[in-house]
């Protein structure tokens, strides 16, 4: 069996995910491209991702390529986790995820609906009247907020208790609901928000008039294979336990997406993995490198197991929900973490022994980081112990 160390898993992620000095990429599609997606849970954390592997960017040059060109689009995927994804990836994560998510989620709210007992006769039929009349009031309007639908469409005012009888449930609108079905089925598209880059106060635009040239659906199989080789060349080699959280599917459909492609079975310091067979070769070490990389960021969420990056430092730097916070990296290891503070300061925590050269080199990336803020300050939206104590 081939063997397959972590300092050779972190020069792959030094190299592919863009982080070391010549693997930075050019502009925000391309380092898109080289993580699969960019997690985009915290607005904040799509552009300080882009930031931390490109040089000589700034956040607008993500804002084009998201609203003006339209390379890149925000959408609900794996896990029913936010995404940004290069917009020639819509066909593989509709057809391998978004479909089933529409499906899933279209159950669900139909459920709550059931159970308020506030629509006369067949509340699917009642819910697809609804999701049709929003989206004929947004190709009218072009563009709109929830708020604007709601009163083109009255039905979407519609009190719903998701949680009857609970302490923490309280009735709120259906608008939410029937846009997220609409998103996941691809029909809508999450456009500029309203205010700075950090904001997630979206207007929402027909896929027709985002993305007049359309897009083909692939077979859903076909997708998920596709999917599946994207991901192992860019976070493989990795164990399938890796892959299956990451996509947030079943064993069996992941293992019938592995089928597929030729795959080999390797160690990963006595774990098991696999990787692509054409894939094996090792991959040079690059140069020293430091990065500070935004809560959220994709390479840290591309895995569930991560140790061989992480070491003990979880604890610090993760929340009790499993979301990580602000991480500085050295060398393909996780070895403190950041905050911005309230005048735009980023300070920094290191929890290893780094010595002086890498300092040197964490004191250029707080330098590339204060200078992509600039004047916009950004709290994570799920704040860690780290992250907390750093701003106190």
């Amino acid at each position: 069996m081939v063997s397959i160390d972590a300092a050779q898993r972190r020069a792959r992620l030094g190299s592919r995910h863009r982080l070391a000095p010549g693997a930075r990429g050019g502009d925000p599609v391309e380092v898109a491209r080289s993580l699969v997606v960019l997690h985009a849970t915290d607005p904040a954390t799509v552009f300080l991702s882009v930031g931390a592997r490109t040089e000589g960017l700034t956040p607008a040059a993500v804002e084009r390529a998201l609203y003006d060109e339209r390379a890149l689009v925000r959408m609900l995927a794996m896990r029913r986790t936010m995404f940004v994804a290069p917009t020639e990836l819509l066909p593989v994560l509709q057809s391998s995820t978004c479909d089933a998510l529409a499906h899933k989620q279209r159950r669900a709210y139909g459920r709550y609906i059931e159970q308020a007992d506030v629509v006369d006769g067949d509340v699917a039929s009642w819910l697809a009247e609804v999701e049709a009349e929003t989206h004929a009031a947004l190709l009218t309007r072009g563009a709109a907020t929830g708020a604007q639908l709601s009163k083109d469409v009255p039905r979407l005012r519609t009190q719903v208790d998701p949680a009857p009888g609970k302490s923490y449930s309280k009735p709120t609108s259906i608008t939410t609901w029937v846009l997220v079905i609409l998103g996941a089925e691809g029909r809508i598209v999450r456009g500029r928000p309203n205010g700075s880059w950090t904001s997630s106060q979206y207007t929402w635009a027909p896929v027709e008039t985002w993305l007049p040239q359309g897009f083909s659906p692939l077979p859903s199989e076909q997708a998920r294979v596709e999917l599946v080789r994207q991901w192992l060349y860019a976070f493989g080699p990795a164990p399938v336990t890796d892959l299956k959280w990451w996509t947030g599917w079943t064993l069996g459909e992941v293992r019938k997406a592995l089928a597929h492609l030729d795959i080999t079975e390797v160690d990963l310091d006595g774990v098991p993995g696999i990787a692509l067979t054409d894939d094996l070769a090792p991959v040079p070490e690059p140069e020293p490198w430091a990065a500070l990389l935004p809560a959220l960021d994709p390479t840290p969420m591309g895995w569930q197991s991560r140790d061989w990056f992480l070491g003990p430092h979880a604890p610090a730097l993760f929340d009790r929900n499993g979301n990580i916070g602000p991480t500085v990296w050295a060398d393909g290891r996780i070895v403190g973490g950041w905050a911005q503070r309230g005048d735009g300061e980023i300070v920094t925590r290191l929890l290893d022994d780094v010595g002086a050269d890498t300092e040197k080199l964490i004191a250029a990336e707080i330098d590339r980081t204060t200078n992509w803020f600039g004047d916009v300050r950004a709290i994570p939206r799920f704040r860690t112990p780290l992250q907390r104590e750093l701003t106190a």
